[in-house]
């Protein structure tokens, strides 16, 4: 028997109709975001009825957002954020065969019918939905001879097929690992391609997996995906050590240097933070200044004050730095305060007001008379505003009557 349908007013579902959205992504996303929620909140009581409510919404979310400018990548982030936490839900939900099915085929239909598309991540995680290997197996059959011909290296026989991600993804959860190997033994698409490296690590035959993926590199292909799937199967393997060199660092990057630091330091806490540092320096030449606040965040201060004077740092980050250390560590402050200064003066900064200016001096003066060296840092202060030929000498006007030079 089916589970007891249980009747629950979803207040995402007014909000997702058809071209319910003008161009304005913002409205969108929050919406998105707003249906998650709920649909998180049912689960924590009732994973089942979450599990049906995040197939609603998977089902109306495309149609919903077909008029949102998507052109920045925002909107279409936030849906896949939502179907990342979504499939959990439904994949995890305890539902009898009978109304996984049913969601199957609806979620199969959004699918096949999504236009823009905004779902068509979904079909990357068909062997999570399924189940079990008996359903995955159904689906299998059932897509299986398309998907042959979808993926033929033969052109006048290939073409595009939404059910050919769901067709692999049921093959891979029936365990038909040699069948699906058999379909992309000439597949060129690392789309496609990744599903033989998860069947060859199904099959044990990691190293030759390792070698699959590598061999799927060219300059249309994301290499990240490349190296956080071979990370994946090392870490596995207990190869930790070989991780960490060879994908470790660009497996984990993230949208900011501090960010991209944390997430390595996380994965692998037997490194030294000094050395994880250096590493993910060495890997972004001519960028070093940006790694400050990650060097910070380590309580590498003397790294820290280095990468701050190789190439240009943020100029309000420092004098933050300067700010908050400006008691605790003023030798610290001092360097990042002058650090700050010194690219003001030649003429870095996003947006820089003539308030950056005198708060990057007064939080170095501070840092400066807590550490009993005052006189000597407004000297340094002195000449290095002194030596200002960048455009109007902006720090000049702001600080010259202090510093003597107006």
């Amino acid at each position: 028997m089916s589970a007891k349908v249980v009747k629950h007013k979803w207040q995402f579902k007014a909000r997702f109709r058809r071209q319910a959205y003008g161009w304005r992504s913002q409205p969108a996303i929050k919406r998105v975001k707003e249906a998650v929620s709920e649909i998180k909140k049912v689960a924590r009581k009732d994973p089942v009825l979450a599990a049906g409510g995040a197939v609603s919404f998977l089902e109306r979310v495309s149609p919903a957002l077909e008029h949102v400018d998507s052109s920045s990548g925002a909107i279409g982030s936030a849906v896949n954020n939502a179907i990342v936490a979504l499939v959990e839900i439904i994949a995890n939900a305890p539902a009898d065969t009978k109304t996984r099915e049913q969601w199957l085929e609806r979620l199969y239909e959004a699918i096949s019918q999504d236009k823009i598309p905004y779902i068509e991540q979904l079909g990357d995680f068909w062997d999570r939905l399924c189940s079990s290997p008996e359903i995955a197996s159904q689906w299998a059959d059932r897509l299986i001879g398309t998907t042959r011909l979808a993926l033929s290296p033969d052109k006048s026989l290939r073409g595009f097929y939404s059910g050919s991600t769901v067709c692999l993804g049921a093959l891979f959860a029936s365990g038909r690992h040699d069948e699906l190997l058999d379909i992309l033994k000439e597949e060129k698409l690392w789309a496609y391609r990744q599903w033989a490296v998860k069947a060859l690590v199904a099959q044990g035959k990691k190293a030759e997996a390792i070698r699959y993926a590598e061999s799927s590199r060219n300059p249309w292909v994301n290499d990240h995906a490349i190296d956080t799937i071979c990370e994946v199967i090392l870490v596995s393997s207990g190869l930790k050590d070989e991780a960490y060199q060879r994908y470790g660092l660009t497996a984990n990057r993230k949208g900011t240097y501090l960010a991209w630091f944390r997430a390595v330091a996380k994965k692998y806490p037997n490194k030294r933070a000094s050395e994880i540092l250096a590493d993910l320096v060495e890997t972004t030449p001519g960028v070093e200044g940006k790694w400050f606040a990650a060097a910070k965040s380590a309580k590498l201060y003397d790294e820290a004050i280095v990468l701050a004077n190789r190439t240009p740092c943020s100029p309000q980050t420092l004098t933050r730095a300067a700010r908050d250390f400006a008691e605790k560590n003023p030798e610290f402050a001092i360097e990042a305060g002058m650090a700050a200064l010194r690219w003001l003066v030649e003429g870095y900064g996003y947006e820089i007001t003539g308030l950056d200016v005198r708060d990057a001096y007064t939080h170095t003066l501070k840092a400066a008379d807590n550490a009993g060296r005052t006189k000597e840092i407004h000297r340094r202060i002195h000449d290095l505003v002194a030596g200002e030929i960048v455009g109007k000498r902006f720090v000049t006007k702001i600080l010259g009557q202090e510093l003597g030079l107006s």
